[in-house]
């Protein structure tokens, strides 16, 4: 049961198409922002939906692929484990990222026509 202990795996849409990066010694890094939503009833019966955006980081081969096949709106399956750093932005400020660093992603839904 270790790989429990920090796992995530989420079903949802990308919001944005990856934006990958070439890094220092070949390796590379793609990022994206998938949504998961939620129904539920309030307390007075009506039906809400939230919706949750997650940040995602995909390294290596995993990117590549992700850059060629997953685009605005494709839904995917991801499972990973929950990261959080900081960094202090051009003004000066400190700021905290939550991001969830993706061991496998599955691509769902229907190919599309090109």
């Amino acid at each position: 049961m270790n790989n429990l202990r920090n796992s995530v795996r989420l079903i949802g849409n990308l919001g944005m198409d990856p934006e990958v990066k070439d890094l220092n010694g070949g390796k590379k890094l793609a990022k994206f922002s998938v949504a998961t939503k939620e129904t539920y009833k309030d307390e007075h019966g009506d039906r809400v939906t939230e919706t949750q955006w997650h940040n995602l980081i995909v390294w290596g081969k995993q990117a590549e692929i992700a850059s060629k096949f997953l685009k605005k709106g494709s839904e995917v399956a991801v499972e990973g484990k929950l990261t959080s750093r900081s960094f202090t932005d051009k003004e000066g400020v400190k700021r905290y990222v939550t991001e969830i660093v993706v061991n496998e992603f599955l691509m769902m839904g229907s190919k599309k026509e090109n």
